[in-house]
């Protein structure tokens, strides 16, 4: 298995670390709603649901025809040309009547395949049971294509769902203004005590009259100054703007799946020593006589490593205090391999000589 190493360090263009305060928060109350809705995809080719095994398609059909004035009561429904499906969509904040959304729609019985139908005009309910949008029209699927004809592969794509891109239209708006608001609230997309601290602190340098509270570790409470409160869109645009360093835990993820590891800038290691077969690593807080000591030139990558002919074995040298990817650099530079370097973390983080959070996808 091949194995992605990716080394987080957060450089961005106002300086080491620093965004946006829009890129790391969310304003409280300005969300997506869940919409879901029964339809019925027609005009399929023989692919549709099966009605001696799909009841509820039946009574969709039957129900949809008698709000049409055709009375089928008593009848005997063969069609497979008829799927039941679930159309699915988010109606972002602020939407306003005549907004298109797009929508999916999956199938809810044995119909073999959904692709070339056409969703009947579907209603959209929300959480509260309103219908806040109606859904319709034709029924895309995305096709997989090899990069060459002589290559085959299995279709990655499914014949069951599908979606319509703006298929919905929005028939009712959610309320919400900010204009005369007193008080809005971020929240932090990773809560983080000193991020909080940051943000409320570069909103108080920017704006009179400390406004900025943070009232916990996912939450920053603003108060919107009087003179600003006819103008809370163009103050709400200045506050995102502002820059922010954010404080990140340290953290390595491991996708064993993939065989990806992440690894944050924040991580360090402390002195320990790793022997793995044939290589032999050590990272000390003390200058060793027998290794130079770091100079400009080779802080760059912060490690000295020496070849023990005789003995045929790699030897590391590294730093206390460097971080983790001094380390993934010096393994790849000695020829550990990928599955090699994974362990290697896992047993670090066993003796405590890595600081940071190890998670295991």
């Amino acid at each position: 298995m091949r194995l992605l190493l990716v080394a987080c360090l957060f450089v961005t263009s106002f300086a080491y670390g620093e965004t946006r305060i829009k890129d790391v928060t969310s304003i409280d109350g300005l969300r997506d709603n869940m919409l879901v809705g029964y339809g019925l995809v027609v005009g399929l080719s023989g692919t549709g649901d099966n009605l001696q095994n799909a009841v509820f398609t039946e009574k969709g059909i039957i129900d949809y025809l008698e709000k049409l004035g055709l009375n089928t009561q008593g009848g005997t429904l063969k069609t497979k040309n008829v799927a039941a499906v679930m159309v699915t969509a988010n109606l972002p904040p602020f939407a306003h009547q005549g907004l298109r959304i797009d929508v999916k729609v999956s199938a809810l019985g044995d119909s073999k395949s959904i692709r070339n139908g056409t969703l009947l005009a579907t209603p959209l309910l929300g959480a509260d049971g309103n219908v806040y949008a109606v859904a319709q029209g034709h029924v895309a699927i995305s096709d997989f294509t090899p990069a060459s004809d002589d290559v085959k592969t299995k279709p990655l794509s499914t014949e069951n769902n599908g979606f319509i891109q703006s298929g919905g239209i929005v028939e009712e708006e959610i309320g919400y203004s900010l204009n005369g608001a007193t008080k809005i609230r971020l929240s932090l997309n990773s809560p983080d005590f000193t991020t909080a601290l940051k943000i409320a602190d570069v909103i108080n340098d920017n704006v009179t009259g400390n406004t900025a509270t943070a009232i916990d570790p996912a939450t920053v409470s603003i108060v919107i100054p009087q003179y600003r409160q006819n103008d809370v869109v163009q103050f709400v645009s200045e506050i995102e703007s502002l820059p922010v360093e954010p404080d990140y835990k340290a953290k390595v993820v491991v996708d064993e799946a993939t065989g990806t590891v992440v690894i944050g800038s924040n991580v360090r290691i402390r002195p320990v020593a790793i022997a793995q077969g044939n290589l032999i690593i050590t990272i000390s807080d003390k200058e060793q006589a027998s290794y130079p000591a770091a100079t400009p030139q080779t802080k760059q990558a912060n490690i000295d490593t020496a070849i023990n002919k005789r003995r045929g074995m790699g030897v590391g040298l590294l730093e206390a205090g460097a971080n983790l990817s001094d380390l993934v650099s010096g393994l790849n530079k000695l020829g550990v391999l990928p599955r090699d370097i994974v362990s290697i973390l896992y047993n670090m983080k066993a003796v405590g000589a890595l600081d940071a959070a190890l998670e295991v996808k």
